[in-house]
């Protein structure tokens, strides 16, 4: 069976199999985004920076972006978004909000008594001067501010109904859409919240309360919409907002995945993805039943089961479904011997990389048949952990180290549940013990080094990488991860000449299924450190025609399609990412940050004034 890197280099690959973080490409982007909520609307200000499992996003001061170079303009800019923004907030102070209602207090004529209301119908308005309707609409408004605060909203919103009457002022429709929302008639919230901006396109009180009203009528797209704009004018100082938009995203991409999943025809993932998963399993002898020397009926089991083996070894998509049609073929056959608990083990192997469900039933019958392959424990393993269920994962490696403490694969993959779950110093035992049971395979090497690196003592990871590429000076993969954590110092030379001796290694010593994965972290290098937009881009684009459904640079193709402005083109790599993506979990990340970028396309052209705002926006004051 292929020997492999680990699957932590594949984008979207299975958990407890990745090399840095605790989560996918996706998840990581999500994380990221939760944390800078802005940058999912921004242009620049970005950093994409490559760790282990794919591609990461943050702020960083000490890499300038082409705005830090425009500093000056920026801040004037921003002083004047202050400026406005402080006027706006001076104008909303004096209408009634549910969130700040026992502080409100009328702010325009004061209305000492009933007697003082005036009465205005649609009939007697029109009599009245434009002096008279402006006294008159400030004192109905005034009695309006008074009514909600008392909580008689049905008598509020016939005095703001009056007010209209007298002046269409967009404060006016909004104070009653305040009563609505306190009655939960969103609808009626909906319409006035309308009138209102469509009165004043920048009010960002109008666009907020329709949002929560097109929220609680299950209309996200609507809702993600206006809550963007809210932000954009707002310049993303308002928090609740900025959480809304987050939150919507998700609800926007659960309702799209579950429809794409209920549609999506199963197929395997990238060869790249495939190839990170099998080669975190140590190469294992064929059996002599099966071994290339024997004389095996054609179409038999057996026959079946070794022309999948071997065509594993091709590394590449062809290969691959090859292989994942014969294990069927071979089960379908039968006659396998000892050789079938290992027939279940490859054929859920490859149900569970499609993301079909029942590929933990051949993990099962596996051991059922065979308990001392703990391989299969180890692959079950990986299923509970994606489902969330970590006891079981656990008690799975418990019953393979039973079977087998010799077995140095098992303490490899605990060790990748150890990291995910950020028990760092666990899993650098396990780890340890792994290269003790077998000092050649490199990736427990790997691995150990980068979660020392982890855990905060770079020197010893260094160290680490060091011996590895002493020890193992032919294997592409030392210098790809040791460049990763060299760019994550910011050592961009260093990094990118150990990104450039893994491509060279890759382009030599594999022929077939060349790693992909040095070419996108030079990109991402290029780009963090010149902000060469040009050289990643054709990277990036290398890599997937050596590799066209790589969901790693997929993501950074649009990342960095957005990055230039191209918002239209990066919606298309990050919808093709989705495509790309195995399960529902995965396709939701992707969908939220494609919706991300969609609603930033539809605010753009529903809102054409806030184009340049959002092109413009400073990214101090984006990532707050």
């Amino acid at each position: 069976m292929a020997s492999t890197i680990p699957a932590a280099q594949a984008a979207s690959q299975p958990s407890f199999v990745k090399l840095e973080p605790s989560s996918s490409v996706w998840d990581r982007i999500t994380t990221w985004a939760s944390e800078h909520k802005a940058a999912v609307y921004t242009i620049a200000g970005v950093t994409l920076v490559a760790t282990g499992a794919g591609i990461y996003y943050y702020t960083s001061e000490s890499a300038p972006t082409p705005q830090d170079l425009e500093a000056a303009a920026e801040k004037k800019r921003a002083r004047k978004e202050n400026k406005k923004a402080k006027k706006n907030a001076q104008r909303e102070q004096k209408s009634p909000s549910p969130e700040t209602k026992s502080q409100d207090k009328p702010q325009a004529a004061s209305v000492q008594s009933e007697d003082d209301v005036p009465d205005v119908t649609e009939s007697t308005v029109a009599s009245l001067s434009d002096e008279t309707k402006k006294d008159y609409a400030a004192k109905l408004k005034a009695a309006g501010n008074k009514a909600y605060g008392s909580k008689d909203y049905n008598r509020a919103i016939e005095l703001y109904g009056q007010a209209l009457l007298c002046k269409a002022d967009p404060v006016f429709y909004s104070n009653r859409a305040a009563c609505w929302n306190a009655m939960s008639n969103w609808e009626r919230v909906i319409e006035d919240t309308t009138a209102a901006v469509n009165l004043d396109p920048e009010y960002v009180k109008a666009l907020n309360r329709r949002a929560h009203a097109y929220e609680q009528t299950n209309k996200y797209s609507e809702a993600l919409l206006d809550y963007t704009a809210s932000c954009i004018i707002d310049a993303f100082r308002n928090t609740q907002a900025a959480e809304a938009v987050e939150r919507l995203l998700k609800k926007v991409a659960e309702q799209k995945a579950k429809a794409i999943m209920e549609k999506k025809q199963r197929r395997l993932p990238s060869a790249t993805f495939i190839t990170n998963y099998l080669q975190s399993f140590r190469d294992r002898q064929l059996s002599d039943t099966i071994s290339e020397g024997a004389d095996l009926a054609e179409n038999s089991g057996k026959w079946w089961l070794r022309k999948g083996l071997l065509a594993m070894d091709k590394k590449m998509g062809e290969g691959y479904n090859e292989a994942a049609e014969a294990f069927e073929k071979a089960i379908e056959a039968g006659d396998l011997g000892e050789n079938e608990a290992l027939a279940y083990n490859m054929r859920g192997t490859f149900k569970y990389l499609r993301g079909e469900a029942d590929a933990i039933d051949d993990l099962n019958k596996s051991i059922e048949l065979d308990a001392t392959l703990t391989q299969s424990y180890v692959k079950r393993a990986s299923m509970h952990l994606e489902a969330g269920r970590r006891d079981e994962a656990a008690k799975d490696f418990e019953d393979a180290i039973a079977q087998n403490d010799k077995d140095p694969d098992v303490f490899y993959h605990r060790a990748q549940l150890n990291f995910i779950l950020g028990d760092f110093p666990e899993a650098a035992k396990d780890y340890q013990k792994s290269i003790d049971l077998d000092p050649g395979f490199i990736f427990s090497h790997i691995q150990l080094g980068v979660t020392q690196y982890k855990m905060g003592s770079v020197a010893s990871s260094m160290a680490t990488f060091r011996r590895c590429m002493k020890n193992f000076e032919k294997v592409p993969d030392v210098y790809n991860y040791y460049g990763e954590l060299l760019l994550d110092q910011q050592k961009f030379q260093e990094a990118i000449e150990k990104f450039e001796t893994a491509v060279q290694m890759e382009q030599k010593e594999r022929v077939t299924g060349m790693n992909v994965l040095p070419l996108i972290n030079k990109a991402l290098a290029l780009f963090q450190w010149k902000q060469d937009f040009s050289a990643a881009q054709e990277l990036c684009e290398k890599a997937l025609i050596i590799d066209p459904e790589c969901d790693i640079a997929v993501a950074t193709m649009a990342q960095l399609l957005l990055q230039q402005g191209k918002v239209p083109e990066a919606l298309e790599y990050f919808e093709k990412a989705a495509e790309l993506s195995r399960t529902e979990a995965e396709i939701v990340n992707a969908l939220s940050y494609a919706e991300a970028t969609r609603t930033q396309l539809e605010v753009q052209e529903k809102y054409p004034q806030l184009a340049s705002k959002l092109q413009g926006m400073p990214a101090s004051a984006a990532m707050r």
